[in-house]
């Protein structure tokens, strides 16, 4: 059987994401092997694909970066070591499938000198049965041995071993790639994989975890002094190593909420920039030895000083648990709202607490993602959004952005950005011109309204998973549209 792939490679080779695996094997145009996919049914299932064609995949990537706040598209080569590594490992499968076909040309001259002992030696019906055999036998060895036109995503394959590694964790299963010089902890949050981890600096230990199969590699100082108990078995610091070669590992990942700790954090105000005339952007830097750690779309407390406090959802991505975003409006009488906008500045210190909150993607589900966004309800969405990206498991992702007033839509380039990015990503912005935190009279039936008109826009909407944020009595009423169009609660996910 040709070499089976994860979907996750599988999707690399052919610069597609994920999604659009799942979906082709779903219409049954391609063959699974126990979730894996083998080289060949995948050139079979894209028979144009190039080996200089990455533009899907180089698109994805594109929009990811911007996405984060990273580079946008630079790639880092591994360093010489790890390349060396690399390349000498697929040597060494090399110089082992050439000692295998020259064992196969000796047993098989073996094997026919046999025949022609047995020839000489039995009847006249034994010697044309015998001698019909070693004609058939030489011939499909012939036929084997000749060289077949070489498979291109086979050819890509080597070429990726080579420039990133593949990770598996288990038992859960997830696997994601090391890029350039990423720690395997950095990896893997980049691929929104939560891994468990505490510090991520090399102090805490908590992101200890077990090779199986794979060599890994030190690439940052750590203060945490491993065990003679911990180097017999095989077990490393994730935060502070790379993956040489493609890895096995046995690590455990957070399932929900309960598996994140409450951490309290000192941060730094890194800038305030201001959006809008009523809208500010914060953005919180974290120690490097004390950083967020906190699933999309999850809140936080912040505090300044001794009195002035707010609960906020995150509006970034748990990728980058460094660099911390925060939608903050404007709310008069509001002390806290009042002192962002008018007397914080760079480097002053801000107390983290948390995180909290249930309103979490459920990573499981490979139905199409529906997004509302009510006001600055865009901020805890916009993280799941990210974070969704970079799973690549949805069908496809709608953006509904409602404001009150057009000014309410504070960031509408970021949604723009992401439709002219992504194929599978559709954005629309909506205007209900009233005040959606004041829901009374009639413009209960208004919002209602414009919900009809997304829905007729969609009318596969309810097949679909949908992510309501905003603020608590439009996000209520909402709710109740989609469940009283017969959607369970299971698929309905409020942050109210």
């Amino acid at each position: 059987m040709s070499q089976l792939l994860s979907l996750s490679r599988a999707a690399r080779l052919v610069g597609v994401n994920r999604s659009e695996l799942q979906k082709r094997i779903k219409q049954g145009e391609l063959y699974t092997f126990d979730g894996m996919v083998t080289i060949d049914n995948l050139l079979a299932s894209y028979p144009s694909v190039q080996l200089e064609d990455n533009t899907e995949y180089s698109r994805v990537l594109f929009i990811k970066e911007r996405a984060f706040g990273k580079r946008v598209f630079e790639r880092v080569m591994p360093d010489v070591e790890t390349l060396a590594t690399r390349v000498n490992d697929l040597s060494r499968e090399l110089t082992l499938s050439q000692i295998q076909v020259k064992q196969f040309r000796i047993f098989h001259d073996r094997l026919c000198t046999k025949i022609s002992e047995l020839e000489v030696q039995g009847s006249i019906e034994t010697k044309e049965i015998l001698g019909s055999f070693k004609k058939w036998l030489q011939s499909e060895v012939k036929a084997a041995m000749e060289p077949d036109y070489p498979n291109p995503l086979a050819i890509r394959d080597n070429v990726l071993r080579v420039m990133a590694a593949h990770i598996t964790v288990m038992p859960s299963g997830h696997d994601f790639f090391i890029d350039g010089p990423d720690t395997i902890l950095e990896g893997a949050l980049r691929a929104g994989v939560p891994l468990n981890y505490g510090c991520s600096g090399g102090n805490c230990g908590l992101c200890k975890a077990k090779v199986i199969s794979g060599q890994v590699k030190k690439s940052r100082f750590h203060d945490y002094v491993r065990t003679e108990t911990d180097k017999r078995e095989g077990l490393f610091l994730m935060c502070s190593n790379t993956a040489l070669t493609d890895l096995v590992i046995e690590a455990s990942v957070a399932g929900g909420v309960q598996d994140i700790p409450y951490q309290q954090i000192a941060a730094n105000v890194k800038s305030v920039t201001m959006l809008t005339q009523d809208m500010a952007l914060l953005h919180l830097q974290t120690p490097r030895t004390n950083r967020l750690r906190f699933l999309a779309g999850q809140s936080v407390n912040l505090i300044l000083g001794k009195s002035l406090h707010n609960l906020l959802p995150v509006a970034s991505c748990p990728c980058d648990d460094r660099n911390i975003l925060f939608h903050i409006p404007r709310l008069s009488g509001n002390v806290f709202s009042d002192y962002v906008f008018s007397k914080l500045k760079n480097h002053e210190v801000v107390e983290i607490e948390g995180p909290q909150g249930e309103f979490i993607l459920q990573e499981k589900s490979t139905r199409s993602l529906y997004f509302i966004a009510l006001d600055s309800g865009f901020a805890p969405v916009k993280s799941l959004i990210e974070h969704a990206m970079s799973l690549d498991t949805a069908e496809h992702i709608h953006l509904y952005w409602i404001g009150s007033h057009e000014h309410s839509i504070y960031m509408p380039n970021v949604g723009r950005a992401w439709s002219d990015a992504l194929d599978n990503f559709h954005y629309s912005q909506l205007v209900a011109n009233f005040d959606l935190e004041n829901m009374s009279g009639k413009r209960e039936d208004s919002l209602i309204s414009i919900l009809n008109d997304i829905l007729n826009n969609n009318p596969d909407l309810s097949e679909g998973d949908v992510y309501i944020a905003g603020p608590e009595t439009a996000c209520k009423v909402s709710e109740q549209f989609f469940l009283d169009l017969g959607l369970p609660k299971t698929r309905v996910f409020t942050s109210c």
